[in-house]
């Protein structure tokens, strides 16, 4: 049986495709690799390629749509007992997967979030947010989307969210880009599910090495947590 099916959405990261689907591969797991490429233009497809014979799955979107949309194209092929999202990028590590993967067989957990900050002091560990204001914006949004979900995260809009595949399925995904995190993170609230969490580690990007998230994406956030909450 497949343990985890992992969804991995692309966009030009051709620096670092290769390593990450290299450390994918080695991961003491059985496991569904799924690669939504999300209409690269910097070479990333022809690492891909070099892959094709390992990777389980590769889906191709001939233009950019969004994360959400990349794993929203991905959701009707998991096969995994598990499945989780891995972005390309490289700053989260591969082996905290297996991890959680373990610490929810143990415990029978259906959800656990990777937390960046789950036992840590954010103030001591600034160089792997890269910026103060991506500290605190991070602090507000978990405080908000805690507030409105009745939820106690302490990192709601992490990258590592594993969950049964069941209830994964289930989840009708709308949002197409980064409000992926809120929209689903809402929708596990509504549907009375308890969402735990898992300290990993964490490695920022700065704007300059390729980081795509903004300000504007945060505000985003904002207005995805009220839609889902109140009026959807």
């Amino acid at each position: 049986m497949i343990k985890l099916s992992i969804i991995i959405p692309v966009y030009n990261e051709i620096k670092t495709i290769e390593k990450l689907i290299n450390k994918i591969l080695k991961l003491n797991i059985k496991k569904q690799v799924i690669v939504v490429d999300d209409g690269s233009s910097d070479g990333t497809q022809l690492i891909l390629k070099k892959f094709k014979n390992k990777i389980d799955k590769l889906i191709v979107h001939n233009k950019n749509r969004g994360k959400g949309a990349a794993i929203k194209s991905a959701q009707k092929f998991v096969k995994g007992k598990y499945v989780g999202i891995q972005d390309a990028d490289l700053e989260y590590n591969p082996k905290d997967l297996e991890k959680i993967v373990s610490e929810m067989e143990k415990k029978k957990y259906n959800i656990i979030y990777g937390s960046r900050v789950l036992n840590k002091s954010m103030f001591k560990n600034t160089q792997n947010f890269t910026h103060i204001i991506r500290i605190w914006g991070n602090i507000f949004l978990t405080k908000v989307s805690n507030f409105l979900n009745g939820q106690n995260l302490t990192d709601a809009h992490t990258c590592y969210k594993v969950m049964d595949s069941r209830i994964f399925k289930k989840i009708r995904l709308k949002e197409k880009g980064f409000s992926f995190c809120p929209e689903i993170t809402t929708k596990l609230s509504l549907m009375n599910l308890n969402i735990k969490e898992f300290p990993i580690n964490y490695s920022g990007r700065t704007y300059e090495q390729g980081k795509k998230i903004t300000a504007f994406d945060g505000l985003d956030a904002l207005f995805v947590l009220a839609k889902y909450r109140f009026f959807n």
